[in-house]
């Protein structure tokens, strides 16, 4: 049984929001709670959206089956893989502005290209029946669905339901939803309701780009702008005894809760509903008092560790990728998928200072990949994922000056200059790099295609210092690095093969390709500790194994399998290395504590789907055995 825990401090009804409905005109919704619906299965509410005047309520939701959806269907091993490949859904087109910016270049070919969804039937994949005309599976959405979901499709009391946010479902899984609704929500089993062929017209209508190309503008981000509480930011004693510094952010995804655990007893102390589908991890505050959230249906949340209480949150666009703290604490730069644009937010409370198109030198648009905070050069970098440069975004009011254009020499100030503080500097690439590691001191980037061509870019002259031999498809953004003899090594699973490569960071030569069970998608390690671990949860084979790897000799020492059959990953060390966390990502699932010199395990939380903790001692202190 889960301890008691307090009640979900996000679960309290919230605002009105305003949206564009397809005649232009503004619908207003009320915010519901966020432990409602979701027809993806990843359900939170509390995405704004349209309800159209009359439509009725949804009713109360019984659910059907749920094992085999419980795994996100296809398990962590299909998500993560969908999360590592190009948007397969087409996109709707548009063009940036000031007050309305759409999606991208690359999105508007996968519109045009696509067949249009009016003209007979919808399309079903392999050798399945054939499901109804589109244009009755529109009316069958807006019947049953639309009062949810929002009549545009952008969210209501569940989420948005667009190619860019059912991409890394498979069709059989979203058929299955519908069929058979989901457990312990309000989404309802329509298998009753609903013959096969109108669900899966549904289904392949839901993954067709819409008629009217959805848009979130500034004043829908103003008018979802929540503020919960106004806390005292000056020095404040915790709510709690435990060590605020070795707390850890556990994020569920398999009922969309976040826990606080204490990382010296390890039990918890609160657990509170989240938006839909936290991606990127949690980014915390330089002093490790605030952690803010981002969704994948747009919302960002600002939550208070030593109060343990939400403060504000903003819904910055449609489909998000993640967020970024700066490191004087004073900003959140959130990064869209759709709209294609960069969002600036004050990080005490949220309020919007301003949004950026994201456009390259030939004014076409881009999705925004990874935004990364680079405390060192106290900017912002931001990876692109259809156009080859790199953004950054300085958050130094005393920055040099910017000198666009072609110049012999900067320092001549043969350009007129432009002042840097919060403005973009494009640094042009070969390649579209959208996968970010970064030296300690952040002079340097190291950056991979999704062809796995990999570059290391000096962020002081924005030139090509290397080309890194990678194979398959590196995972650079879950690296880790370490030292050894004198040198500094950086580490990085891959997600196509089965191996760790290790990097000499001074030579950036690869030093060994260290043979895997199957391919991983996570690394982690500590300065206390002699091993770093690996999972395989890219194999359908392997995915239950840790692969415990001494860094000194780089050999593979211990193969763990804490819960055979299951997903055993995403692994997060204590603030004194002494014992690593390991989340079974499952549904029922479970966080395993281990000891890191015995490797035997000390305790169990039950959890639900944990895909990921995050020890804010590790996060704020930049350790090398983590991500940042």
């Amino acid at each position: 049984m889960r301890p008691f825990l307090k009640p979900s401090l996000f679960s309290r009804p919230v605002r009105r929001l305003s949206v564009m409905s397809r005649q232009g005109s503004v619908l207003r919704a009320g915010m519901g709670s966020l432990a409602l619906c979701t027809l993806t299965g990843l359900a939170a509410a509390g995405a704004a959206g349209a309800n159209a005047a009359g439509q009725s309520a949804a009713a109360a939701m019984p659910s059907a089956s749920g094992a085999a959806v419980a795994q996100r269907d296809a398990g962590p091993l299909e998500w993560m893989m969908r999360a590592h490949q190009p948007a397969s859904a087409a996109a709707v087109q548009g063009a940036p502005a000031a007050a309305h910016v759409a999606t991208t270049a690359s999105s508007r070919h996968r519109a045009a290209s696509a067949p249009a969804p009016e003209l007979g039937t919808v399309a079903a994949a392999g050798a399945e029946a054939p499901g109804v005309p589109a244009r009755e599976a529109a009316a069958l959405y807006a019947q049953h669905c639309a009062s949810c979901h929002g009549a545009t499709r952008m969210g209501a009391m569940g989420p948005a339901l667009l190619p860019e946010s059912l991409e890394r479902l498979r069709h059989g899984t979203i058929v299955q939803t519908i069929r058979d609704g989901r457990p312990a929500t309000q989404m309802q089993a329509y298998g009753r309701t609903l013959t096969e062929a109108q669900i899966r017209g549904i289904a392949r209508w839901l993954q067709q780009a819409p008629e009217q190309a959805p848009s979130w503008t500034e004043a829908d981000m103003r008018a979802s702008h929540h503020t919960f509480v106004q806390p005292d930011y000056g020095p404040v004693a915790p709510v709690f005894r435990a060590d605020p510094r070795n707390l850890f952010v556990v994020v569920e995804a398999g009922d969309h809760h976040v826990s606080i655990l204490d990382g010296d007893t390890f039990t918890p102390l609160t657990r509170f509903a989240s938006h839909y589908a936290l991606h990127g991890g949690p980014k915390f505050s330089p002093d490790g008092r605030f952690v803010y959230f981002g969704s994948r249906d747009g919302w960002v949340s600002q939550y208070d560790l030593y109060r343990l209480q939400k403060v504000a949150e903003i819904r910055v666009g449609i489909n998000t990728r993640n967020v970024a703290v700066s490191d004087d604490g004073k900003w959140v730069m959130a990064g869209n998928t759709l709209p294609n644009t960069l969002v600036l937010l004050d990080a005490h409370g949220l309020a919007p200072v301003r949004t950026y198109p994201v456009v390259d030198r030939q004014g076409h648009p881009s999705r925004v990949s990874a935004v990364y905070d680079a405390a060192p050069r106290k900017s912002f970098v931001v990876a692109l994922k259809d156009a080859p440069e790199l953004w950054e975004i300085s958050c130094d009011p005393h920055a040099e000056p910017l000198y666009k254009g072609l110049v012999h020499d900067y320092r001549l100030k043969e350009a007129m200059p432009t002042p840097a503080y919060l403005e973009p500097r494009v640094i042009p690439l070969d390649v579209v790099l959208d996968d970010f590691y970064f030296d300690p001191d952040y002079r340097y980037v190291m950056g991979a295609s999704r062809a796995g061509k990999g570059e290391v870019i000096s962020l002081l002259s924005g030139a090509k210092v290397a080309d890194l031999p990678l194979r398959g498809m590196p995972h650079l953004g879950s690296g880790i690095t370490f030292r050894h003899d004198g040198h500094l090594y950086m580490a990085s699973t891959n997600l196509q093969t089965s191996s760790v490569t290790v990097i000499d960071m001074g030579t950036w030569k690869v030093v060994k390709d260290i043979p895997l069970p199957g391919p991983g998608f996570f690394l982690r390690s500590h300065e206390d500790t002699p091993y770093m671990w690996a999972d395989s949860m890219m194999s359908p084979t392997a995915r239950d194994t840790l692969s415990i790897i001494d860094k000194r000799t780089l050999q593979v020492v211990r193969e763990l399998r804490l819960r055979p059959g299951k997903t055993n990953a995403h692994v997060e060390f204590t603030r004194d290395g002494r014992y690593a966390l390991v989340s079974i990502m499952e549904n029922p699932g479970e966080l395993v504590v281990v000891d890191a010199r015995t490797l035997r395990e000390v305790k169990s939380l039950p959890m639900s789907k944990p895909i990921g903790k995050y020890n804010v001692f590790n996060k704020v202190t930049r350790s090398e055995g983590t991500s940042h």
